[in-house]
């Protein structure tokens, strides 16, 4: 089955179930995808819809994260419940430790040893970890390791 099928699936689930909050997050989902597929004028592929999964979840945690500097604790459980439900459409997630493990491999591959060196590791790493990790804190651990090599 399709993520796409699967998507669909869950939907009808939600419904039946009167699952409000899955049947919301399933309702956003749809419409991105849908609007994705106009937008491109054929069928998406699951990694397309993975990307669009990925970005509901990245803006579902900065509205967490903005919603409770603003005190409003309720509206922000409510995102991260959001959050929680994109998940589950997501490959299994690279732990830290695991994604380190990887970029160590792809700076060796590349005889990567300053900081300058970053696009190119970048470049190579987020094709091997698409869907499993997010770019923000592949970056993060590029940087750490970039930096400490060079010092």
């Amino acid at each position: 089955m399709s993520l796409e099928e699967k998507i669909v699936e869950d939907l009808k689930k939600a419904m039946k179930e009167k699952d409000v909050v899955r049947l919301s997050c399933m309702r956003m989902l749809k419409t991105a995808l849908k609007n994705l597929q106009v937008d491109k004028q054929r069928k998406l592929k699951d990694e397309e819809i993975q990307g669009v999964i990925f970005s509901l979840i990245k803006k579902g945690k900065e509205s967490a994260k903005e919603f409770r500097n603003a005190g409003r604790e309720d509206i922000a459980l409510k995102e991260e419940t959001e959050v929680a439900i994109f998940y589950g459409y997501m490959p299994q997630q690279l732990t830290p430790e695991d994604i380190e493990k990887t970029l160590r491999e792809i700076i060796l591959e590349l005889s990567a040893e300053k900081p300058s060196d970053l696009g190119r590791v970048m470049k190579t790493a987020m094709p091997r970890m698409a869907g499993k990790a997010q770019g923000k804190e592949v970056n993060e651990i590029v940087r750490r390791l970039l930096a400490g090599r060079s010092a």
